[in-house]
């Protein structure tokens, strides 16, 4: 299956997508106690191999409001960690032209290893969706390993989902995290 890819702001100029889309590794501590579920990562953060690299993604911005992550990629990630956050993506891999979650293939998605990963983080108490459509996802292609834990359905931090105000979304997110976390 092909799919396409957008290039740039031209829907004129696309290329062929032939090869899926894959997540990276999670950003997680044995000890965590909150996880939060992305889609899969989209072209820019492929591109930098780094978790939510759009720079209009807001989720880092909301990471250094709620629990300080700020500095190089690396720093930020140890914050989260050292704040028992652990951040994933629902999805292994899928064929996704551009990054639109509404674009990823569906027919095409593997998730990711929630069994193997929830006995590795047995203080998982929290999931955290980036967005609906990783909620949806969740629900699909994942069995009940998760069921016993509190899940939040939280606005996406996306570029792409600017129906809500930041002041409106972080206080979504704060309520989530910073219950958890001691945070705050």
């Amino acid at each position: 299956m092909t799919g396409i890819r957008q290039t740039d702001r031209n829907p004129e100029k696309r290329e062929a997508v032939t090869s899926p889309s894959s997540c990276f590794a999670p950003v997680a501590r044995s000890d965590a106690r909150i996880l939060i579920l992305g889609s899969l990562p989209g072209q820019r953060s492929l591109q930098a191999v780094q978790y939510y690299a759009h720079p209009q993604n807001v989720f880092w911005r909301i990471m250094r409001d709620l629990v300080g992550a700020d500095g190089t990629y690396e720093q930020r990630c140890a914050t989260l960690v050292e704040n028992g956050i652990a951040l994933w993506d629902v999805l292994a891999e899928s064929l996704r032209p551009g990054s639109m979650d509404a674009d990823i293939k569906m027919d095409t998605a593997k998730a990711n290893d929630f069994g193997t990963f929830f006995l590795r983080h047995p203080d998982i108490e929290r999931l955290c969706f980036n967005g609906q459509k990783a909620a949806q996802m969740y629900a699909r292609f994942v069995d009940d390993s998760g069921a016993a834990l509190q899940q939040y359905t939280l606005p996406s931090t996306s570029p792409a989902y600017a129906a809500m105000a930041y002041p409106q979304k972080i206080a979504r997110w704060r309520s989530a995290i910073e219950n958890n976390t001691g945070a705050g």
